[in-house]
Order: structure tokens, then sequence, then C-alpha cells
């Protein structure tokens, strides 16, 4: 569900501003205006059982009647502005109610929502004088069905409700707004690492293609500039230093893709002093799953996996093994579909899918990095790799690498 969905049912103090001026003055939402139209019904409807009080009571003037119905509609029509000036009307109806018994269901609600849209302290102040003055109404128009203790008793617990759940109130939407506020910062902050992952990702790539390029290009570097201001060098010396730059560039080269191939991140150390993992590892990889418990199913239609050069092996070994180790971690009991198909020429494809889990299973926190380091890989090598949650509740990875021919 969308914010357009669901806004309509919040309250206009905690649906999503969308224009600029919207936070000061809130526009109504439907439940608002549902809210209003049934707190000025319930005031009218306590203000006409006040007229019907009045009127049965023969000594009262008609004059004094018909100003208590005018007041009445007044207060009663006030209520459409409770939110923009909650303090200003509650206080109003406060004095007005201590001479008007048909203001008091319009008092209520004006307490109610002062309790709820104003903090403790001017929502103490306006309820203090609101049950100061309670006993003042019954004092100077009194009720002859009811006592004057009793219209006391009234009003004060009344006053008292109100300003309690109205208080109530303001607590829940302050909490929905608080942890509203620190979703939204948490889906920040996680932007902000998953970028910050990606840039620590390129300059890594970035240092090992200074500290393994550098020295071969300033070979090559030497040896050009010795055959340009050296032109009249014996045919000998000119034929070793060419053969110097062409093997320092093909070894260039092929630095520059096994750097492309492979993402190392800070502090693992040289990974050319271990062996490395190829293709033909995903067997190994995959007993190796099998043995901790993981269901795993290899679908290698590859042709001649030992074909495959060294850096697409690995760049297919470490996609493999990050989706078996997120399995584990958030799918643990479900069975893992390896498909690799492809050739030289065509590129390999990897597909990698688990449905989801069946039974409860504690979950294991995870950044996502292994992930964004993944997607970064594929994309350096010149393919790309899309992953995500599948129609069946199930996750899904899905890589496309190229393969020179």
């Amino acid at each position: 569900m969308t914010r357009t969905d669901y806004r309509w049912l919040l309250p206009s103090a905690m649906a999503d501003p969308e224009l600029p001026g919207d936070r000061d003055r809130p526009r109504r939402t439907v439940r608002d205006w549902a809210v209003d139209i049934t707190a000025f019904l319930c005031a009218a409807g306590v203000g006409m059982l006040a007229i019907g009080t009045v009127e049965a009571d023969r000594t009262t003037p008609d004059a004094l009647v018909f100003a208590d119905a005018l007041i009445g509609a007044a207060a009663c029509c006030a209520l459409w502005v409770r939110r923009r000036w909650p303090v200003a009307l509650a206080v109003t109806l406060t004095v007005v109610g201590i001479v008007e018994p048909v203001a008091a269901g319009a008092l209520l609600i004006a307490l109610f929502s002062l309790a709820v849209h104003r903090p403790f302290k001017p929502v103490a102040l306006v309820g203090a004088g609101a049950l100061a003055v309670a006993p003042l109404q019954p004092w100077l128009r009194p009720d002859p069905g009811v006592s004057f203790i009793a219209s006391i008793v009234l009003g004060v617990l009344l006053i008292l409700l109100v300003l309690s759940w109205g208080m109530v109130v303001r607590s829940g939407r302050r909490l929905v707004l608080t942890l509203r506020e620190r979703a939204r910062r948490a889906e920040a902050e996680a932007a902000l690492r998953a970028e910050q992952a990606q840039r620590l990702a390129r300059e890594a790539i970035a240092r090992e293609m200074h500290d393994v390029l550098a020295h071969r290009l300033t070979l090559l570097s030497v040896h050009a500039g010795a055959l340009e201001f050296r032109p009249d060098a014996p045919p000998a010396e000119v034929a070793r230093a060419a053969g110097v730059i062409r093997d320092s560039a093909h070894e260039a080269l092929q630095d520059l893709r096994e750097i492309i191939g492979v993402l190392r991140a800070p502090g693992e150390g040289d990974e050319g002093d271990r062996p490395q993992p190829t293709l033909l590892s995903l067997d190994a990889l995959v007993a190796e799953s099998r043995l901790a418990g993981t269901k795993v199913t290899l679908d290698n239609r590859v042709a001649d996996p030992a074909a495959a050069p060294a850096a697409l092996g690995r760049t297919v070994y470490r996609i493999a093994q990050e989706c078996l180790t997120n399995a584990r971690k958030h799918a643990p009991g479900t069975e893992v579909t390896l498909t690799l198909t492809g050739g030289p020429g065509e590129g390999l494809t990897v597909e990698a899918r688990n449905p989801a889990p069946v039974e409860p299973f504690e979950r294991v926190p995870g950044s996502g990095q292994g992930l964004i380091g993944l997607t970064e890989r594929a994309t350096l090598t010149g393919g790309h790799l899309g992953h995500g949650p599948e129609p069946d509740g199930g996750f899904g990875v899905r890589a496309w690498l190229p393969w020179a021919a």
C-alpha cells in the first residue's frame, strides 16, 4: 500500500505532508472530515438536550432560550477550527460554559482536542481553569432535575475523562511519529552504507590496479623511451627492447583482467599467495555446503568447465559462494538450485534461487554488502547481476558474465 493509499485513513497531524505549507496548516483528510462531522453532531445533540431542559423550565424567558440556542449553535460551529486554535477555543468555551449549559458538549470536545494537539503545560493550565469554574454553571443556572453536588461531580469527571483520553491519544500519535522518523532514518543510513560500500569497493580496485600495473607500465615506458631517444641503436638491442615492451604490455593486460575479475577486500592479504578457485572448484564448494547441512542442486551445463578463464571461474565461484551463504542465513532448510549455462562466445549465465522457508527460524541480521560486492564484481567484468525476491516468496540471483571465444 502506497502513501497515497492510506493517507486518508490518518489524522492530518500524522499524514505525510506533500506540500511545503502542509506541515504548518495541515489539510483535513477524509478521516478528519468524518471525525469533525461526528464531533459537531455530538455537540449539537448535547446542546439540544440542554435546550430541551431549559425550555421545560417555565420560569425561563423566551428571549433567554433564543439566546441560548444561538450561543449553542455558535459553539458547535466553532469546533471546525479546533485544530488550528485549540487553546483559544478551549478558553473561550470554558468562559462561555459558565453561563451557557448548551455549550457543554462543545466544551468537552474542545478540551479533548486541546489535549490531543498541545503539550502538557497548556493542557494543564486550561484544564485547571475548567475544573475551577465547573461549580459556577450549576450554581448560576441549576438543573431542576439534578442536585448541585451531582452536577459538580459529573462536570469534574467529564472534564478529567476527556483530558485524560486526549493525552493518551496524543502519546500514541507521538509514538507512531517517532517510530516513523526512526524508520526513515534507518532507510537513509542503509542507503548511505550501500553507497559507502560501493565507494570502498571502487577504491580497493583502484589501489589494486596501481599496485599491480604501476611496475609493468613503468617498465614499458622506460623501454619505449629508450627506443625513442636512441633510434640508431643496434638492431639486436632494438629487438630486445621491443620484446620487453611486448611482454610487459601482455602481462599488464593479463593483470588488468585479473583485477577486473577479482574484487579484493581490504585486509584479505595477497590472493596470489594461495590457490584461487576456478569453475572446476564448484563441485567442492557444493560438497562442502552439503556437509554443512545445506540442500544444494548443481545443474552445470557448461560443456568444458576447465576451459573457462581463471578470472571468470573465480567470479562464478564467489557468486555461488555468496548465494549459498545467504541461503544458510536467511532461508535455512530450503534447497538451493545453482544453474550454469553458456560457453565461449555467448557468455556464462549463473542462476541461484531458493524457495521461502517454511519453518520458523532465528533470523540472522545482514547488511547486504555481499550482494553489493557481487554486483560490482559482475559489472567490472563487463557483465551484470540482478537479485531480489520472487513471486512465490523465494529469492533469486541471476548473473551474466562475458566469456571470450
